[in-house]
């Protein structure tokens, strides 16, 4: 299934760039006509996926966040968020709610919020390379 609209963003991992990719991201969903509460559901995942970029990928410089949207005729938008940065391990054990590796200031929840909010998720990770997290959600409006 071919897409029907596209959008690519690349942003440093800046936590001041989490709220502008929040709002880009959820500005292009608009044109599938959401609800508020898919709209927000998108802003609160992708908020999760960017700061975990920020955090985790990215600990001890800024690299590069890149950020593509597509809208499927049937309502389905995806979102990608990738980085090049330390990768994951154990993909399945990040996974786990709680599980954090950037201590106490962390509640290790952004993959299970991500999940909640989102009707697919998909991680996937190579150690020392990067990671993509790919959000799904249908959207009501169509």
């Amino acid at each position: 299934m071919k897409p029907i609209n596209t959008m690519k963003l690349i942003l440093e991992s800046r936590s001041v760039n989490e709220s502008f990719a929040r709002a880009a991201v959820s500005a292009f969903a608009a044109q599938l006509d959401p609800t508020v509460e898919e709209i927000s559901d998108i802003k609160t995942a992708v908020s999760e996926a960017v700061t975990n970029c920020i955090v985790h990928a990215y600990r001890d410089m800024p690299g590069n966040i890149y950020i593509t949207c597509e809208i499927y005729e049937n309502g389905l938008f995806r979102t990608k968020i990738r980085d090049c940065g330390c990768g994951i391990s154990d993909v399945k054990k990040a996974m786990e709610p709680l599980f954090t590796t950037a201590g106490e200031e962390r509640a290790g929840l952004g993959f299970a919020v991500m999940e909640s909010f989102t009707d697919k998720l998909r991680v996937r990770s190579a150690f020392g390379k990067g990671t993509t997290v790919t959000l799904e959600k249908h959207i009501s409006g169509r």
